[in-house]
C-alpha cells in the first residue's frame, strides 16, 4: 500500500497522520536502567502530547532486536511498559521500529482501527555491536568470516571514493555538518564539532561513524478527522515504501541504492520536491549513496536534527528519522519532508516515508 495520498493499488485511502514523536536521551551505556525503565518517559511524552489514555490506542507495535538484549522475546518485558491488561491489540518486528510504523500504517489504512502507538528500543552497550551485526550476513558465505559493520561500511566507503563519487574530505565535511546541526537536538548524544580522528578501518576515521549508545522513541499514528482533533498540523503520510537489495554483497553495486530508489518512487516522492530529508546513514559515506539515489540537492536540509552520526540507537534510529521529519512539521518548519530507514550491511534495507502538512 503505497504512493502518494496513501494510495494503494485500489485507488484512495484512508488519510494517516504522524501525530505526536518522543524520543529518549542517547547516552553511551545505560547500566542503571532497564528497557522499560528507559521508555517509560518516552510512552508518557507521546501520550501527553495527544491527550491519550492507554486505553485509546487501537493498535500497538514495536520494534526491537533479541540478539541485543541477549535473550529471546525481550520484547515481551517491554510491554510492561505499554501496559498490557486489559488485554491489548500488539505486535512486534524484529527491525527498526519504522518498520512497525510501517505495519501499524497498514493497520489503519485497513479500517481496522483509528489510532496506533509505535515504539521502539535498542540497548548497544551490553556488547559489541559490531560483532552482533554480524549476524545479519549470509550465512554461509560472509558470516563465517566475521566481517564487522565497520569493515563492511569501509568496502563500500572505498568504492564510493574509487569512482570519484567522494573522497575523504568530502566524508569529513558530512560528518563536521551532522554534528553541528545536532548543536540544537538536546536527545542527541554526540553535539558540536569533533576531530575526524584516526582510522578505524580505512577509509572510515572514528568521525566517520556513528556513537555507540542507547535509546528509544515513539510515535503515535491517528486518521482522518481524528488526527486533526489531537493535532493542530499532522504530519501527513502520503505515502510509504520499503525494498531490500540482494543478500550477498558481491552481486551489489555499492556506490548505488536501487532499493531505495524505487522505495522513494513507490511512496511519490519524486511528485513533488522536499524540503526536508531525515537520512538514516549511519556512516558519512551512505550519505552519499542516499542522496544520489534520492535525487536530493544542496536545497534540501538533510538530518537537521544530526541524523545517525549524532546517535544512533540500534533498531530506533529510523524510528526517529521518521519522527524528526514530522516533528518538523508539527512545529512548520517544513511542510513536505522525506523520512528514510535503513536495515543490513551496506544499506541492504531501506524504507522511505514522503509526510506532508496541511497548506497554511
Amino acid at each position: 500500500m503505497t504512493g502518494t495520498g496513501s494510495r494503494g493499488p485500489g485507488g484512495p485511502l484512508r488519510e494517516v497522520a504522524i501525530v505526536a514523536f518522543g524520543q529518549s536521551d542517547h547516552t553511551r551505556t545505560s547500566d542503571e536502567q532497564s528497557e522499560v525503565e528507559m521508555l517509560m518517559p518516552v510512552l508518557h511524552d507521546v501520550l501527553g502530547q495527544t491527550g491519550l489514555k492507554t486505553s485509546d490506542i487501537g493498535f500497538t507495535c514495536s520494534g526491537s532486536s533479541d540478539y541485543l538484549a541477549g535473550r529471546a522475546f525481550s520484547f515481551t518485558m517491554a510491554l510492561d511498559g505499554v501496559g498490557a491488561w486489559p488485554p491489548i491489540s500488539e505486535s512486534h518486528v524484529e527491525m527498526d521500529g519504522a518498520w512497525a510504523l510501517y505495519e501499524a500504517w497498514v493497520k489503519i489504512l485497513t479500517g481496522e482501527v483509528d489510532t496506533a502507538l509505535v515504539y521502539s528500543y535498542g540497548k548497544s552497550s551490553p556488547g559489541s555491536v559490531r560483532d552482533v551485526l554480524t549476524r545479519q550476513l549470509d550465512p554461509y558465505y560472509v558470516a563465517p568470516l566475521w566481517p564487522d559493520s565497520v569493515a563492511l561500511a569501509a568496502l563500500q566507503a572505498q568504492a564510493l571514493i574509487d569512482s570519484g563519487e567522494t573522497d575523504e574530505a568530502a566524508l569529513a565535511g558530512v560528518a563536521a555538518r551532522s554534528r553541528e546541526s545536532a548543536t540544537a537536538n538536546s536527545h542527541a548524544q554526540v553535539r558540536g564539532s569533533r576531530p575526524q580522528g584516526e582510522y578505524l578501518v580505512r577509509p572510515l576515521r572514528t568521525g566517520d561513524v556513528p556513537p555507540v549508545g542507547d535509546g528509544a522513541a515513539a510515535v503515535i499514528l491517528a486518521a482522518g478527522d481524528r488526527a486533526r482533533e489531537i493535532c493542530e498540523r499532522p504530519a501527513w503520510i502520503r505515502g510509504m515504501d520499503h525494498r531490500i537489495e540482494a543478500h550477498s554483497l558481491g552481486v551489489r553495486d555499492l556506490t548505488d541504492s536501487p532499493s531505495t530508489r524505487l522505495a522513494a518512487e513507490r511512496a511519490g516522492a519524486f511528485e513533488a520536491p522536499v524540503d526536508t530529508a531525515e537520512l538514516h546513514a549511519p556512516f558519512t559515506s551512505q550519505e552519499v549513496v542516499l542522496r544520489k539515489a534520492l535525487g536530493l540537492g544542496d536545497d534540501v536540509n538533510v538530518n537537521p536534527s544530526g541524523g545517525a552520526l549524532a546517535a544512533n540507537p540500534v533498531m530506533a534510529a529510523g524510528l526517529i528519522r521518521l519522527g524528526e521529519a514530522a516533528a518538523r512539521i508539527h512545529r512548520g518548519d517544513s511542510d513536505r519532508a522525506l523520512g528514510h530507514a535503513t536495515s543490513g550491511p551496506c544499506l541492504q534495507q531501506n524504507l522511505v516515508a514522503v509526510l506532508e502538512g496541511d497548506a497554511r
